[in-house]
């Protein structure tokens, strides 16, 4: 009877193991849904956006198992470890330790704005947890925008302090304002706009504060030689830059000039949120990504 009952109890927790080994990712920083089967796919949304940004991006790719990133404190999600210090670096682990505990083997890893400052993050301090990576419209030192020639990230932080301040003591009605304005600035295709104005009008106001003054701030310019995997960055000239198209490509390429492996391409006819100004032809470029070696 005693080994019966031993051998009862040895089957149970074979059993339950498996199902324990399956227990969700807990994390304060970041929230992952997973849609679809097949090589797995880290998709990161940029500043105050949620992961419907990639609802075209997910349709159009069937055959892959997508890793959707939320932001806390963004789109409407808890704010949870996001309430104070920075936002984009300590999710950035999150996602490379979501990587590494899920086993997931070596996923490509897409980025937007914000997202592609993450994934550049991650593929530079956890090189041999990604396979290739793709930045959409973002630099490795956004704050070299910010201000003359030869910032860095000390003599920015007088700017960034002021603009984090500004967003975050906004009243109501400012902020509306400046959200409708920027969103319009992002995307051409209008009707595209409800749907990002809504994330970003549903995000917390200090978690998107202290996030920007943080990208302003990251110069991840000496990091990018730590990259390994392939790196594609799709960028575009929006109607509100001052530069030509020339001008804006030679400054990509000046940005990643540390990375001359990188395969940089300029999207024309596009503002910021290239998968909805141009969706086929950004379908097209994640898929030759995807497919490529």
């Amino acid at each position: 009877m005693f080994r019966m009952l031993t051998l009862a109890l040895a089957a149970v927790v074979a059993v339950a193991a498996p199902a324990q080994a399956k227990a969700p990712f807990k994390s304060d920083r970041i929230i992952v849904t997973t849609v679809g089967e097949g090589p797995d796919v880290v998709l990161i949304p940029g500043l105050s956006s949620s992961p419907k940004v990639w609802e075209q991006t997910v349709k159009a790719h069937p055959g892959y198992r997508f890793h959707l990133v939320q932001l806390n404190g963004f789109a409407g999600a808890p704010v949870d470890g996001a309430a104070t210090g920075d936002v984009a670096a300590p999710a950035a682990e999150e996602i490379a330790r979501y990587i590494s505990e899920r086993h997931l083997k070596k996923p490509a890893v897409i980025g937007h704005s914000m997202g592609g400052t993450m994934a550049m993050m991650v593929a530079a301090r956890h090189p041999d947890e990604v396979s290739k990576v793709m930045v959409v419209d973002m630099l490795p030192f956004m704050g070299a925008m910010f201000g003359p020639p030869g910032s860095t990230p000390e003599t920015l932080k007088p700017t960034a302090e002021r603009i984090r301040k500004a967003m975050a003591e906004a009243n109501d009605a400012q902020r509306a304002a400046s959200l409708d304005a920027t969103i319009a600035g992002m995307i051409r295709t209008v009707d595209m706009r409800p749907m990002a104005l809504a994330d970003a009008k549903a995000s917390d106001p200090d978690v998107s504060a202290r996030a920007f003054a943080e990208l302003i701030l990251t110069d991840l310019r000496p990091e990018l030689k730590s990259i390994s995997a392939p790196l594609t960055v799709l960028f575009v000239r929006g109607n509100n830059a001052p530069v030509t198209d020339a001008q804006m490509e030679g400054f990509y390429k000046a940005s990643f000039v540390n990375l001359p492996a990188a395969t940089l391409k300029r999207i024309p006819d596009s503002d910021h949120f290239i998968m909805f100004d141009q969706p086929k032809v950004f379908a097209d470029e994640v898929s030759a990504f995807l497919g490529g070696k």
